[in-house]
This record gives C-alpha cells, sequence and structure tokens, in this order.
C-alpha cells in the first residue's frame, strides 16, 4: 500500500508546477478576463482540430490545464498531460497530427510543421479563411513531447495572416516548461 501512494505522489503534477499558475491565482475584479483550472486527467486536448473527445486520452496517467480568456475573442491556455509510457505520448502525438490533416474546413483550416523541442514537437496554426485569403481568427500552438508527457502552449484570438512570430510567446513557455518537466516524466 504504501510504495502504491509513493508511486501516486511520484507521478502527480503538483500546484504551482505550471508556468501560468501564479497569475492564475492573482485575484481579477475585471468582469472580461478569467482563468479556469483543472486537474482532470479527462480533460480535453486544449489543441484540438476535431473536437473529439477521446484525442489524447488513451494512456493519460495525470493532466493538468489552465486557460486564460479574455472578451472579446482572445485565450491562452497551457497544458501539461503524463502518460504511462513514452509510447503512449507519441501515440496522442501522431493522433494529433492525423486530426490536423483531417479536420477543418474551408472557412477554419488546420496546419501543423515539426519543430525541433523535447522529443518530438509540433507548430499548428489555425486560421479563418475566406475564400483563399487568411481572415482575422485562429490560433497558434506548440504541442511537445518529452519522454511520457505532453506539453501544450495555445493562443487564440484575432490573428490575421500566420507568421513565425505569432509563436513567440508560446516557444519561450515551451523552452521553459521543458527544463523542469523532467522533475514529472521519465527522462
Amino acid at each position: 500500500m504504501f510504495s502504491v501512494l509513493l508511486l501516486a505522489a511520484a507521478v502527480a503534477i503538483p500546484n504551482n508546477f505550471l508556468l501560468y499558475e501564479k497569475a492564475a491565482a492573482k485575484k481579477d475584479n475585471d468582469p472580461e478576463t478569467s482563468w479556469s483550472a483543472s486537474g482532470k486527467r479527462s480533460a480535453r486536448l486544449v489543441v484540438n482540430p476535431c473536437q473529439k473527445a477521446k484525442l489524447g486520452q488513451s494512456g493519460r496517467k495525470e493532466a493538468r490545464t489552465l486557460t486564460y480568456t479574455a472578451v472579446p475573442d482572445y485565450s491562452k491556455s497551457e497544458q501539461v498531460i503524463l502518460y504511462s509510457s513514452p509510447a503512449a505520448a507519441g501515440k496522442a502525438m501522431r493522433d494529433l497530427e492525423a486530426a490536423v490533416r483531417a479536420c477543418g474546413s474551408a472557412g477554419y483550416r488546420y496546419s501543423a510543421a515539426v519543430v525541433d523541442y523535447g522529443d518530438k514537437a509540433l507548430k499548428v496554426t489555425g486560421q479563418v479563411y475566406q475564400g483563399k485569403k487568411p481572415a482575422v481568427g485562429g490560433e497558434r500552438a506548440i504541442v511537445t513531447r518529452r519522454a511520457n508527457a505532453l506539453i501544450v502552449y495555445t493562443v487564440s484570438g484575432e490573428w490575421g495572416k500566420p507568421a513565425a512570430s505569432d509563436f513567440k510567446q508560446q516557444i519561450k513557455d515551451t523552452k521553459r516548461m521543458l527544463a523542469k518537466v523532467c522533475s514529472l516524466a521519465t527522462c
């Protein structure tokens, strides 16, 4: 029994581990902004092109998600998910890649590019289109696997045409989390 408790404590994502937790804990009286926090293992993957509840769920052990929302059209999310094995985390990444290719519409398109962070990482772009031209609105995310962990940073808002600079904060946050995630993951 004692060894089971130690194992459970070893894989739990502790409070204040995520980068945005201090900001989320601050009292904010602005009715147009809010933070939500979840420690639910079953929380949806915050980058989810098909909006399927099962995406990235298989093999999960722990998850922690923070989302900041500001009216009218801005949000950012941070999510760290621990899987039972690096293979399970790898499957979640492959499933996300497949969803990026399969989902979207003529009016909202997804794309992904491999970037060099962790064991594998994707730069995911969601973008509103009017005909063939990018319109206002979209999502920019960096999704990274390190060992059995998935790290997700995403920003949604009134983006125009996709640009490399759209990912500046997500890349910075990803690098910071990669420096500490091995204290929880099986690196």
